[in-house]
C-alpha cells in the first residue's frame, strides 16, 4: 500500500506587519506560485550542445536564461555529491565502471567532454575536451542565487547518505527559503526521506509509464507509485500531492503516447503542475504545449524558448 505523508504546508507565509492588510509573498511561494505558468527545464544542461551535464552545458542553458537546471546527483566512495547521471561511467567519460566505486579525485582524472566531440562533430569544440566531472558544490557556487536548480536523487539504493549530503548542501547555499530548488525523484522513499531532513523543499514525482507485459493493453507506472494514465484517479493525484508540488512523466513509449490533455488537466486540477521529460523535437513540443503541459524537459532549451517567446 502506498505511503502517504500529511501534508505539509510547502509555502512557509512571511507576512507583513499587522497593520498591513496585504500578505508579502516569500521566495520560496513565488517559486510554487510560478510553477502555474510554463517552465523551460535544461536536462542536463544546454546537452544538445556541449557535454551533458558539464560547466559548458550549464553555462550555455543558463546564458539562454532557463527557468531550471536540471541535473542528477550521486554520491562518491568518499561521500561527495557529484553531478552525473548513468551509474555507469563509460558512456560519457574516459573510464569505466560504476560511479560510486570512484573517489572525487579519481573522478576529477576523468575526461567527460572529448566523447561530446566524437559523436557531435557538428557540435565538437576543443574547450570540451577534458571537461571534469561537477561536484554539486562547484555548481551552485558558480551560479548561486542567479539560477534554479531540478535535482534528481539518482538510484538511491546505490547512493547510501545522498538525501543527507543533498539537503546539507541545500542548506548550506541557501537555495531552499529562497526558492532556488526543486527535488525530483522517481523513489517515493527518496522524496519521503528528504521531507523529513527538511519539509519545505519542493518535490517533483518522476513517473514513467509503458505498456504492461500482460496482454490487457493496460498501461503500468514502474514504480507502481499510482496506477496507469488510463485507470489514475483523483485520489491517486492526491496521494501524490500530499507531499509533492508537481509530477514529472513520460510522454513517449516505443512510440505510443503514455499521456494526454486529460491526464494533464486532472493532475493541474488536484494542484499538480505536469512536466515532461525529454522532449527535443520542435513538433513534441508544440503538442504537448498546446496539451496545456506547465513545463518541459528539453536537450535543446534554445528550441523550446523560441516556442515559448
Amino acid at each position: 500500500m502506498q505511503r502517504r505523508l500529511l501534508v505539509t504546508s510547502i509555502s512557509l507565509g512571511l507576512f507583513a506587519a499587522a497593520t498591513t492588510v496585504l500578505a508579502e509573498t516569500s521566495p520560496l511561494e513565488q517559486q510554487i506560485k510560478d510553477l502555474q505558468s510554463f517552465q523551460v527545464i535544461a536536462h542536463r544542461g544546454a546537452s544538445g550542445h556541449a557535454p551533458e551535464s558539464t560547466m559548458a552545458a550549464y553555462e550555455l542553458a543558463h546564458e539562454w536564461d532557463v527557468d531550471y537546471l536540471e541535473l542528477d546527483a550521486q554520491i562518491t566512495s568518499d561521500g561527495e555529491v557529484v553531478v552525473f547521471h548513468d551509474d555507469i561511467i563509460d558512456r560519457t567519460s574516459d573510464g569505466e565502471g560504476e560511479i560510486n566505486d570512484y573517489t572525487l579525485e579519481e573522478l576529477k582524472a576523468l575526461d567527460t567532454g572529448t566523447w561530446f566531440n566524437e559523436q557531435n562533430p557538428d557540435s565538437a569544440d576543443t574547450a570540451f575536451e577534458g571537461a571534469q566531472i561537477l561536484t554539486l558544490d562547484e555548481l551552485l557556487e558558480h551560479f548561486g542565487h542567479d539560477a534554479r536548480y531540478y535535482i534528481e536523487t539518482k538510484s538511491p539504493q546505490l547512493n547510501p547518505g545522498l538525501e543527507e549530503a543533498l539537503v546539507a548542501l541545500l542548506e548550506e547555499h541557501d537555495l531552499i527559503e529562497s526558492g532556488r530548488v526543486l527535488v525530483q525523484s522517481f523513489e517515493q522513499d527518496s522524496l519521503l526521506k528528504v521531507h523529513e531532513l527538511n519539509e519545505n523543499i519542493p518535490l517533483i514525482q518522476l513517473v514513467w509509464y509503458y505498456p504492461s507485459e500482460e496482454e490487457d493493453g493496460r498501461l503500468v507506472e514502474w514504480t507502481d507509485v499510482t496506477p496507469g494514465p488510463e485507470e489514475i484517479t483523483d485520489e491517486d493525484f492526491q496521494a501524490v500531492a500530499d507531499y509533492a508540488v508537481g509530477l514529472g512523466t513520460n510522454f513517449i513509449y516505443e512510440g505510443e503516447e503514455m499521456i494526454g490533455a486529460d491526464f494533464i488537466r486532472q493532475a493541474n486540477d488536484n494542484g499538480l503542475p505536469v512536466h515532461v521529460y525529454t522532449i527535443n523535437e520542435a513538433d513534441e513540443m508544440e503538442r504537448l504545449m498546446e496539451m496545456g503541459v506547465n513545463g518541459l524537459f528539453t536537450n535543446y532549451p534554445d528550441r523550446l524558448l523560441e516556442l515559448v517567446e
